[in-house]
């Protein structure tokens, strides 16, 4: 079996080769190519990836390489983890945007509109260019916003799933609460990637109890501040919301935070500096410590069984992005959502969901009309393409914020907005 991870020189890279070595079982990898044009990352996350295969005796080989059809050629699945722009631009999404005293963040509101302009185009090439070279390649995309960039791919008639790690940290977390494995819990996890909601927590599978009333009694206050809304709104709502609808539960109250805290990007940088030099240790032969303060807890778990299900045909359910097609009657068939699924040789196949509060089908059907016209400037340009996503979006929604934030996305981003 031939895995390519395309960004592979990503300071987050080493957590996912340590969950296919761990997991290798799962996943028997034999051949993991690392994509990427930045040279020197890519040789120092090499020389880190091979050293902790060979420390925990994984036989597959570990290559690197800048030419992606190469890399590809051949793979029975591609990982996508891109950031068009890396740090810096993240940071100008966290930031211009709270001129206009709306949230900075990389993957809602103007900021996430704005990368999805740098990255669609990015990687609707890329899934080109891995078509030709590996027909056969299922496409797995990691790399955000990921419902619009999983749209934009499945919209291209390519072979791709979108996975998200968040639903995979609640189930982790909820398991150690039960004091249960992981893979007993199953969650009633529905949405658009990163505005999720958890409606249950089931044990043994779809149809067994829902602990979620228990764990909310015995657990809220610790749920409530990990996801960072009062504990009172989880009694009242009686479902876990993501950490990323505090951006639309508490706009203001973030915005206010942001204002006088530095980015996250800013924090981030300063780590991966730190990280990049760990990795040029010819010592060390383990992810380091720090690298789970980088973000994206169990991402390597979550990649490994989308991967394995995929290509070994298991049917197991995974919580994936992927098309509607009749599963929340409210959208669109071609619409992205984020919910479980049966994963087989042959795609996914959304379970049912039952019928959603119009709470939470409002914002829904909102986002996801916003994440349609994204999609669309994304592919085609326009400033009248970005004015009318902005506008559309819950967290804008007046025109002078979003005519002042068009202004400003397009300033930013002109080098990565060919029709800019």
């Amino acid at each position: 079996m031939k895995l390519a991870v395309v960004g592979g020189g990503s300071t987050y890279t080493p957590e996912l080769i340590d969950g296919f070595a761990r997991l290798r079982d799962t996943l028997p990898i034999e051949e993991l190519v690392l994509v990427d044009p930045a040279a020197e990352r890519l040789e120092l996350v090499g020389g880190l990836a091979r050293r902790i295969f060979a420390k925990q005796g994984h036989p597959g080989k570990i290559t690197t390489t800048a030419n992606l059809e190469a890399g590809v050629a051949g793979a029975d699945a591609v990982l996508l983890q891109l950031r068009i722009g890396g740090q810096a631009a993240r940071n100008q999404d966290e930031t211009w945007p709270l001129e206009c005293g709306c949230v900075g963040q990389e993957t809602t509101g103007a900021g996430g509109l704005a990368k999805a302009l740098r990255t669609v185009p990015v990687v609707l090439d890329i899934a080109e260019r891995v078509r030709r070279a590996a027909p056969d390649a299922w496409i797995i995309d990691f790399t955000n916003p990921v419902g619009i960039v999983t749209r934009a791919l499945l919209q291209a008639g390519h072979k791709a799933v979108g996975l998200c790690n968040v639903a995979i940290g609640f189930q982790r977390k909820f398991a150690a609460f039960l004091d249960v494995a992981p893979d007993q819990v199953h969650l009633d996890h529905v949405g658009l990637n990163h505005l999720t909601w958890e409606r249950g927590v089931r044990l043994g599978g779809p149809g067994g109890e829902d602990l979620l009333p228990k764990l909310l009694a015995e657990h809220g206050d610790a749920i409530a501040e990990d996801i960072r809304l009062p504990r009172v709104i989880l009694d009242r709502l009686g479902v876990v919301p993501s950490y990323y609808l505090r951006y639309f539960y508490a706009h203001d109250e973030v915005v206010r935070e942001q204002k006088i805290k530095p980015s996250r990007a800013s924090e981030v940088a300063a780590m991966e500096k730190q990280l990049l030099a760990m990795y040029g240790d010819p010592t060390l032969d383990e992810k380091p410590e720090l690298l789970s303060k980088r973000g994206g807890a169990f991402y390597s778990e979550a990649a490994v069984a989308l991967a394995s299900s995929l290509l070994r045909n298991t049917g197991d359910i995974q919580v994936v992005n992927t098309y509607n097609n009749g599963t929340l009657p409210f959208l669109p068939d071609d619409a992205v959502i984020e919910v479980p699924a049966t994963v087989d040789g042959t795609g996914t196949t959304p379970l049912p969901v039952a019928p959603l509060d119009p709470l939470y089908a409002g914002l829904i059907a909102n986002v996801t009309a916003y994440e349609d016209l994204a999609l669309q400037a994304a592919v085609h340009g326009g400033r009248d393409r970005v004015f009318k996503a902005l506008l559309s979006h819950p967290l804008i929604g007046q025109y002078e914020y979003a005519e002042a934030l068009t202004d400003r996305l397009v300033a930013h981003n002109r080098e990565h907005l060919a029709w800019a």
